[in-house]
């Protein structure tokens, strides 16, 4: 039980100190304000165009060139769009065209929006995202400062649906648990690599040169393997924390949650099944069974009234753990404390992702399917 404890610590303690290797974007003055291209795909997207607008005419950037592509959409988005916009000279309405053989849906659409933008950089934005009005300048003086070609971050996700509670703040857990943050933001080491889709700003001509998202045209991880990408031709690519200025409310039902993960997550493991099999088996041993252990010396107290504190220790180190990485991105706290309950929900999409890639279905993901 004490070696099972000193683990649990250990990785608490890594936590603590890997969060120390992510820059936070700070109200620091910029001296200079290039012309900067939001890009934004929609497919889809009715519920958020409203406040998508919203908050991109709050913007306070004072050169930016909104650029946004309705990419096949079956509901009323387009007519939104041209409603909001209101005829606003910054924003520029593009109808995607279909579909070519052997791309994804979004990275086909990200590399139109990215043939028609001017600026000397790209902030690639989700239609779920609302930012601060300050965003664009904090990112822009923080990847000039580390000298970046590429600055991602993990928004901060306001969760209301159960299935939200229990796996979207996971991502960040994930990140500051699992990604060696010192080698992600300090090298060129391309398995190093994290990015979120939802918020990605580039240098243009470190875009351009590593290939863009022609380069990856069938992916179904494309923030990752983008990422990846520009580290392979050499450029710096920086994941740092956004949570007080980026928010993303990414999904609308529990249905979407499991089915937008399922899309990602075994692809993004690189189709490992020994990958799940091996995480699958951690996190039950690690973040499930102190649950167990807590039942167990909850039922001795009340039996034997002998306090076994030992055995309610592990899930209070793991809650522990949780907190820090929710307090560090800004999530609600209260959902640390369903810690055993979120490995379980992950590794049911795990191997639910698994097995339907295993057994030659589709994903599917707003109307479009994916091998």
């Amino acid at each position: 039980m004490l070696l099972y404890i000193m683990i649990l610590l250990i990785f608490l303690l890594w936590t603590v100190i890997n969060a120390f290797f992510m820059p936070s974007l700070s109200p620091r003055p910029l001296k200079h304000y290039p012309p900067v291209s939001i890009l934004i795909p929609l497919r889809n997207e009715e519920r958020n165009i409203k406040e998508l607008i919203y908050t991109l005419k709050e913007l306070t950037y004072p050169q930016l060139q909104f650029i946004l592509l309705d990419d096949g959409s079956t509901d009323s988005t387009a007519e939104l769009l041209f409603q909001y916009t209101d005829n606003d000279q910054r924003f520029k309405i593009l109808k995607g065209a279909s579909l070519p053989e052997g791309w994804s849906g979004k990275v086909f659409a990200c590399h139109q929006l990215s043939g028609h933008a001017t600026g000397d950089y790209y902030l690639f934005l989700d239609a779920d995202v609302r930012l601060h009005a300050h965003t664009v300048q904090r990112g822009i003086e923080l990847i000039q400062r580390k000298n970046a070609d590429l600055l991602s971050g993990f928004p901060q996700f306001p969760v209301t649906l159960f299935l939200e509670k229990l796996i979207v703040p996971m991502q960040h857990f994930l990140t500051l648990f699992h990604l060696p943050l010192f080698l992600a933001n300090f090298t060129t080491f391309p398995a190093a690599s994290a990015a979120h889709g939802a918020f990605m700003l580039f240098r243009r001509d470190a875009y351009e040169s590593s290939g863009g998202h022609r380069s990856i045209r069938n992916s179904l991880v494309d923030d990752i393997d983008l990422a990846r990408n520009m580290k392979r031709s050499g450029k710096k690519a920086i994941l740092v924390n956004i949570t007080k200025y980026v928010r993303c409310y990414m999904y609308e039902s529990n249905r979407e949650v499991i089915d937008g993960f399922t899309k990602n997550i075994f692809p993004g493991m690189g189709r490992s099944v020994t990958l799940v099999s091996f995480t699958a088996f951690f996190y039950a041993a690690f973040y499930i069974f102190p649950l167990f252990l807590f039942a167990a010396g909850i039922l001795k107290l009340l039996l034997t009234l002998q306090f076994q504190f030992l055995w309610l220790l592990p899930l209070l180190i793991i809650v522990l753990q949780k907190l820090f990485i929710d307090w560090c991105t800004n999530q609600d706290l209260q959902v640390s404390l369903w810690m055993p309950f979120s490995a379980a929900a992950m590794i049911f999409i795990m191997f639910r992702s698994m097995f339907t890639s295993l057994k030659k279905q589709k994903y599917s993901w707003k109307g479009r399917t994916y091998s």
